[in-house]
Formats: structure tokens, C-alpha cells, sequence
């Protein structure tokens, strides 16, 4: 099949799979601007020069993800192919980045539009401007994996059925799990407020960071996560990246989740709104 290039945009914090082990959720804009969420890669695994980081342009054949109706969703045909071909910088205010994300993808700055648009099926991966952004959050969660789970994965590592990589049982440890969800409340151009959780993969790693600076203070890291992605990400010209999950796309009060940030230098949304 033919290469295609796409620039990644998102990289969600790793999750484990029965099937597939540890993935990370990844999505990207073509070079016409049309989303493509890529999954299931397994990207600990790519050779050391081929994991890809936010912003790089990757090439890559693709298939429609059959087990998943959302219409951006494709699968590798072999995510060991995948390579990083380039990158794109963050010089002149992030020009570059800001000329070919906010201008060849559509920007919504409406939730009830992407709620209405995923129930039909039409949207799973979209930009969203907030017109306010009112707080970030965290809540506790469980701080190791299901041990179910990952008894099952370290089955199929055995049996050499993860992508068929006969060096799994060398490579497999898992990422450590966070012991905490992010969310952001926001208002939208209709003074809709919402809360949605944030996987973000840098959030993630900004916590971990954090906390080694810290020395093991949890509440002093997750204040110092708080500090850039309110404080500072506030006073830029912030966007989000939205996606919906395969489980409540369709019917879910609001399907959408925060699977990346768009923290454009500029006036910030509620530094030019007079609606609050």
C-alpha cells in the first residue's frame, strides 16, 4: 500500500491491552488536514530512532481499523515500518505549527456541535477552542495496574503472540501507572461548562518529573502540573485536541475526551472574551 505522511499531534499516556500489550493512542493530521487516529501501535517497541514525538511528521501505510466504526480510525500495516521523516518547529511564535493545524483542520468552539457530530458518527478526533478555561483539576485513582490484566499479557508474552516479537520477554516492563487523573473545566462559546479528563502523554510525564524534583511530594508535583497546564497554558492561545473513546462514542452524554493541548503563543481566549 501506498506511504503516507502524517504529522503526529497526539500521544496519549500508555495504556495496557489484553490483546496488544502496552499501547499508546496516537493521531495526527494528513497533509490536507484530515485526522487519522493510528492504533494499535505498540511504541516502546519501535526502534529507538522511529518513536516519534509530538509535532514529527512520520510515513507509514495504513488500513482502515475495522474494529473500530469511528472514521478516522486506521491501523498500521506494519508498525515496525512506521519512520520519522521530519519535524515540525516551534520558531516564529510557532508560525509553522499554528498556519497548518488552526488553518487546514476545522476548529469547533461549540460542545453540543462535536457531541451531536460524534452521536452520528461523523467526528471522532477534533481542535476545540475554548472560549474560557476555568480549571484544572485532579482526582485520585488506582495506583497499579489491574494485576488480571497484566497476568494475561505476560501469558501472551510467553506464548510470543504480541505482534509477533520473539524479544518481548526482554522488553517487557511496563510503564508505571499514574495515580491520578487530570480534567479541565472550560467554558465554550456558548457558556456550556464542561469537565473533561486530560491523557495528554506530557502530563503524564510532567507529573513523574515533578516529582522527582520534589523528592516524592505528590501534592508539590501535582500543584507544579497545575502551575503550566492553568496558570500558563491559560495565557496562551489554547486549544485542545479532542477524541472519543470506541465505548460510549455513540451515546455517551459527552464522549469526548482532552487527548492533547494546543498551547499557541498569542492572547489568551479569556483574556479577549468579554462574555464572563
Amino acid at each position: 500500500m501506498p506511504l503516507e505522511k502524517i504529522l503526529i499531534t497526539v500521544k496519549t499516556y500508555p495504556t495496557l491491552s489484553r490483546s496488544h500489550g502496552e499501547l499508546v493512542c496516537t493521531a495526527g493530521l494528513r497533509e490536507d488536514g484530515r485526522w487519522i487516529r493510528i492504533y494499535p501501535v505498540p511504541f516502546r517497541l519501535l526502534d529507538y530512532q522511529n518513536r516519534y514525538k509530538k509535532f514529527d511528521w512520520i510515513e507509514g501505510s495504513f488500513r482502515r481499523n475495522t474494529r473500530d466504526q469511528r472514521p478516522e480510525s486506521f491501523r498500521p500495516n506494519d508498525a515496525s515500518q512506521i519512520r520519522a521523516v521530519d519535524h515540525m518547529g516551534t520558531e516564529n511564535s510557532w508560525a509553522e505549527r499554528r498556519a497548518f493545524v488552526l488553518g487546514r483542520a476545522s476548529v469547533y468552539d461549540h460542545m453540543q456541535h462535536l457531541v451531536d457530530l460524534a452521536h452520528r458518527n461523523e467526528l471522532s478526533l477534533a481542535v476545540f477552542r475554548p472560549t474560557r478555561v476555568l480549571d484544572f483539576r485532579w482526582e485520585e485513582t488506582g495506583r497499579e495496574w489491574d494485576p488480571e490484566r497484566v497476568e494475561e499479557i505476560r501469558s501472551l508474552a510467553d506464548q510470543g503472540d504480541l505482534f509477533g516479537t520473539e524479544n518481548w520477554r526482554e522488553t517487557l516492563r511496563f510503564v508505571d501507572k499514574l495515580p491520578y487523573k487530570f480534567f479541565y473545566e472550560f467554558a465554550d462559546q456558548e457558556g456550556r461548562r464542561s469537565k473533561l479528563q486530560v491523557l495528554d502523554w506530557e502530563a503524564g510525564q510532567l507529573y513523574w518529573n515533578c516529582l522527582r524534583n520534589a523528592e516524592g511530594d505528590e501534592e508539590l508535583a501535582l500543584q507544579k502540573v497545575r502551575q503550566k497546564y492553568f496558570d500558563v497554558f491559560r495565557e496562551t492561545d489554547l486549544h485542545f485536541f479532542l477524541g472519543t473513546t470506541l465505548l460510549y462514542h455513540r451515546w455517551a452524554a459527552n464522549p469526548w475526551l482532552i487527548i492533547g493541548v494546543f498551547p499557541a503563543p498569542g492572547l489568551a481566549p479569556a483574556v479577549q472574551s468579554s462574555l464572563f
